[in-house]
């Protein structure tokens, strides 16, 4: 059974940092692809990171390059989501997605196999 399970959200100033998790496992995790998307209410899903595990190619969102990095540590089936100089438009619930299959450019397109929960991060003025 694939299981995601996103933490590290809450509230922040303007300018702050947060680090988000995403635990996994189910899978053959040095073989998928795995990323972060964001969706604030009345607000389209948007695509912030991924990443092909094997391969090592990871996109951004235009609008996080540059603040945002993606990293993994497999001993633990772990990615993160390192949000620097966070913004209020930053807020949002942010989801863990994992393409099972390897799949960079399905799971960029938001057709992932497997999504978690989600996480809500709160950017204050």
């Amino acid at each position: 059974e694939v299981q995601l399970q996103a933490s590290g959200g809450g509230l922040v100033q303007a300018g702050g940092s947060l680090r988000l998790s995403c635990a996994t496992s189910g899978f053959a995790f040095e073989r998928s692809a795995i990323g972060w998307f964001r969706q604030a209410p009345g607000k389209e899903r948007e695509a912030v990171a991924g990443h092909h595990m094997r391969d090592g190619v990871t996109y951004y969102g235009d609008s996080v390059k540059g603040r945002f990095t993606f990293s993994s540590d497999a001993a633990k089936n772990t990615v993160y989501l390192q949000m620097n100089n966070l913004k209020l438009e930053d807020t949002a619930v942010y989801y863990c997605a994992v393409d099972s299959r390897g799949y960079l450019l399905q799971l960029w397109r938001g057709n992932a196999n497997y999504w978690g929960q989600g996480t809500l991060v709160t950017v204050s003025s």
